[in-house]
């Protein structure tokens, strides 16, 4: 015979069961919006502009000037030595001034004991920009690179000219090197505009140390002023110096190479 059910109390129910707990909210991931700096707001200092490049005279953003650089200007063919990890044979003979780019870029050629840039500065409107000074900044310091040296002069050439108005010379052995205009030449600043650049002449030295650098150039006009990088196309510029290295000089109507100093001039 069945038991009975215990019988219920009044009132009461059997309790429901707990839901589940809802799944954890996923929200969108949403971009990072990054806003350029104006000139003087700090971040990274804005690189020399283009050639070329045209000036908003009521855009504050905009340079209103372009700088050009040329590190591998030639003062004289007998200036210039360029340091080569190649043996002599392996090395065609020196370029002129204006095949030196290809040459240099062909054999992965360092300025050897100086480097002369050339500068080009001009404004991109009508306003006049002041170019208030050159700061030598330096990237790195090494031991002289051990390579061979190659003269880009003919023994027997003569060579010579006058010194450049804007001339200036920085010794990158120094703890803080600077800029020092030649003797008897003016130190900045200087003014620019689209009908009136500016052309500066920088030799840099070293011996003690392979050295890549760049400048910093500051310019001003009106209430906008800033700071613009200059270097070899992004890169540093590069001078070692050469002392105690093996040097080579290429004869007039030569076919090869020699050691520097053996040539028989008539």
């Amino acid at each position: 015979m069945p038991r009975p059910s215990a019988p219920r109390r009044a009132g009461t129910r059997t309790p429901p069961r707990p839901r589940p707990p809802p799944p954890p909210l996923r929200l969108p991931v949403l971009p990072v919006l990054r806003v350029p700096l104006r000139q003087g707001e700090g971040g990274p200092r804005a690189p020399a502009t283009a050639p070329g490049t045209q000036a908003d005279d009521g855009d504050p953003d905009v340079v209103p000037l372009t700088v050009q650089a040329d590190p591998y200007a030639w003062e004289s063919p007998c200036g210039q030595r360029y340091l080569i990890n190649r043996p002599a044979s392996a090395v065609e003979p020196p370029p002129t001034e204006q095949d030196a780019p290809a040459w240099i870029g062909a054999f992965g050629a360092v300025s050897s004991d100086e480097q002369y840039v050339r500068l080009t500065v001009q404004g991109t409107g009508d306003e006049t920009v002041v170019v208030k000074g050159l700061t030598v900044r330096v990237a790195g310091k090494r031991s002289p690179l051990a390579w061979n040296d190659f003269a880009m002069g003919y023994p027997g050439v003569g060579c010579g000219g006058g010194v450049p108005t804007r001339s200036f010379t920085v010794a990158l052995d120094a703890a803080r090197p600077a800029l020092t205009p030649e003797a008897g030449h003016r130190d900045f600043p200087f003014k620019v505009s689209a009908s009136d650049p500016e052309i500066y002449y920088i030799t840099a030295d070293a011996s003690a140390y392979d050295v890549s650098w760049y400048l910093e150039l500051e310019w001003s006009s009106g209430s906008r002023s800033g700071t613009l990088t200059v270097d070899d196309q992004g890169r540093p510029f590069r001078t070692s110096g050469n002392n105690g290295r093996p040097a080579y000089e290429f004869p007039l109507g030569g076919e090869e190479w020699v050691p520097e100093g053996t040539t028989t001039l008539e």
